[in-house]
């Protein structure tokens, strides 16, 4: 068998690496498996960053427990190498697609600082254990530049979570942790260095009763620690140089984190403010006007109550701001899975179009109204209509409190008013009371923009219409005579249109054929002049002009002179009286 045969054999053949691909496929940077192994590698990176700087510093808890140190350190150092390994099947973005090719991720992935980082993390310093022994846990310190999967992992927490807010509190507070337990991890080192008990700032003599504990010895270097970064509380005076040094860098590390937690924490509270602004109205404002314009006190206790239901219920009024940003289609089909169980339930809806219901949606404007509160009155001009997302209203008489009907959640009224219903004796005047009984979210849907979803879906547009002259009828509101009328004057005047569109084709194809022959004409005129000039050019000159023209070619001044003697009345010779 050839080679080629050969190479073709084991191309078609299941081989052991596209075993290998199928069960490692390449993972999308913004999927949820990329995202929970992130959430995966936490955990050997916390391990290093806390516990290395304690097991170096406090020699008893690293002799106390060398054999789960050993398997902790191994197991994490096993994960990062699984990490290497699922960086080098993480896709990217090229384009705008993500790009699965496994040599242009390997490619891409080895020319990054991020691989180098990588393997220094991964560098067998432990080997220098058989020179310096195993109580020198300092030496796997390089596990440290393993600490930005550590960040990308709460940048991807951080936009994923409900609570963004409460978790950036949080990883600040882990921050905080950390450079605390290292500071004091170094504190106890320091003062090991500088003697314990030497002096009231280092830690005391472990020979004291109580003092000779590991735990007792933590805790004391953490309470210390945490005076000094707070400086909330007094703390001994240093003896020596080197306690100088350190609580100069120490309160200078304050300082700096200070200013970090209040930035933190303002621009937490900020976000806090801001989402709150841009999901519900500010009544700040509103309350300080009706202070200041003396509004009566039982208006501005319906006003203080409509603000206080949307806060305690969640109620948001401006969903077209808040969904902006995002694309038109995303945030149509948003949209309609908010509100889709609504809208189902509107009869004129039912087993409509999706396209109608996403153009639908993204024109409705969400209401709420107050118990008692009028939605419409009758006679008055109707420029929306509305659809009942939740709450009851009531159909009332003049006097507001007979009730005529109820109308519930996925009804809808003020169609009428803004559909042009040939013999609506009415016209575009509301015919009936509404009022909220409770608390009511409506949407509502201007006229115009009625006018223009329902000009693409005539079948439904016909249903709302024919719904609308069963009401007048029932209402006594619907000319019959009228309408007919109207359809009629409506056909002629369609008639005479048509009539005149042909009119006009017949007038443009005319004007059309005259330009035609005009620029025939110019075209047949412009030749005919072209040909006269030709034939005048072969014409022979007479005498007379070709001595003018010799003369014309001599001095200026000459031919100046002659012509004044030849031709009287010129300046300098007198002509004839």
């Amino acid at each position: 068998m050839s080679q080629d045969s050969k190479v073709k054999t084991t191309e078609s053949s299941p081989s052991a690496p596209s075993k290998a691909r199928k069960s490692l496929p390449v993972l999308d940077p913004s999927g949820d498996y990329y995202y929970w192994w992130l959430n995966t590698m936490l955990f050997p990176v916390m391990y290093n960053l806390i516990i290395i700087v304690c097991r170096a510093c406090f020699p008893d808890l690293q002799h106390g427990y060398l054999v789960a140190w050993f398997v902790l350190d191994y197991t994490s150092d096993l994960l990062y190498l699984l990490d290497v390994v699922v960086r080098f099947y993480t896709g990217f973005l090229d384009q705008g697609i993500l790009v699965v090719d496994k040599g242009r991720i390997s490619s891409r992935y080895v020319r990054t600082w991020s691989f180098l980082l990588d393997l220094a993390s991964l560098l067998p310093t432990d080997v220098a254990y058989v020179h310096l022994g195993v109580h020198t846990p300092m030496l796997r310190l390089n596990r440290f530049l393993r600490a930005p999967r550590l960040f990308e992992a709460f940048d991807r927490t951080e936009t994923r979570t409900a609570y963004p807010n409460a978790f950036r509190i949080a990883k600040l507070m882990l921050y905080i942790f950390v450079v605390i337990h290292w500071n004091s991890c170094l504190y106890f080192a320091l003062s090991q260095y500088l003697g314990f008990g030497r002096d009231a700032w280092v830690y005391p003599d472990p020979a004291q009763p109580g003092f000779e504990r590991l735990r007792r010895q933590y805790l004391y270097s953490f309470y210390f620690s945490t005076l000094i970064l707070t400086t909330v509380g007094d703390t001994p005076l240093p003896a020596r140089e080197e306690e100088y040094l350190f609580m100069v860098g120490d309160f200078l590390l304050a300082v700096m984190g200070f200013a970090t937690i209040m930035g933190s924490m303002s621009s937490v509270i900020y976000n806090m403010n801001t989402a709150d602004a841009a999901f519900y109205p500010d009544h700040a404002l509103v309350k300080k006007y009706m202070k200041l314009q003396h509004v009566n006190r039982w208006l501005e206790r319906r006003v203080i109550d409509w603000y206080q239901h949307l806060q305690i219920n969640k109620k948001m009024t401006n969903e077209v701001a808040i969904l902006q940003h995002l694309p038109e289609r995303l945030r149509a089909e948003v949209a309609v899975s908010v509100h889709l169980s609504t809208l189902s339930r509107v009869q004129i809806f039912q087993n409509c179009e999706a396209s109608l219901l996403e153009e639908l949606v993204l024109k409705l404007q969400p209401q709420t109204y107050s118990p008692g509160e009028y939605v419409c009155r009758k006679g008055d001009i109707g420029r929306e209509m509305y659809i009942i997302r939740e709450g009851q209203l009531a159909v009332v008489a003049d006097d507001g409190v007979t009730q005529y009907a109820v109308l519930g959640a996925g009804l809808y009224f003020g169609e009428i008013s803004i559909i042009n219903i040939k013999g609506n004796m009415s016209g575009n005047r509301r015919t009936a009371n509404i009022k909220s009984l409770g608390y009511s979210d409506l949407f509502c849907l201007s006229k115009e923009d009625l006018r223009e979803v329902l000009s693409e879906y005539p079948q439904a547009q016909a249903v709302m219409e024919e719904k609308g002259r069963e009401i007048l009828l029932k209402m006594n509101k619907l000319d019959v005579n009228a309408e007919a009328a109207e359809i009629a004057l409506q056909e002629a005047t369609e008639s005479r249109l048509r009539g005149l569109d042909q009119q006009l084709d017949d007038l443009q194809t005319k004007f059309a054929r005259l330009l035609a022959e005009l620029e025939s004409s110019a075209l047949k005129l412009a030749y005919r002049i072209e040909r006269l000039e030709w034939q005048t050019q072969e014409w022979p000159v007479p005498e007379e002009t070709a001595e003018a023209e010799a003369d014309d070619e001599g001095e200026p001044g000459e031919g100046t002179s002659k012509r004044g003697e030849d031709k009287p009345g010129q300046k300098g010779t007198p002509g004839p009286e």
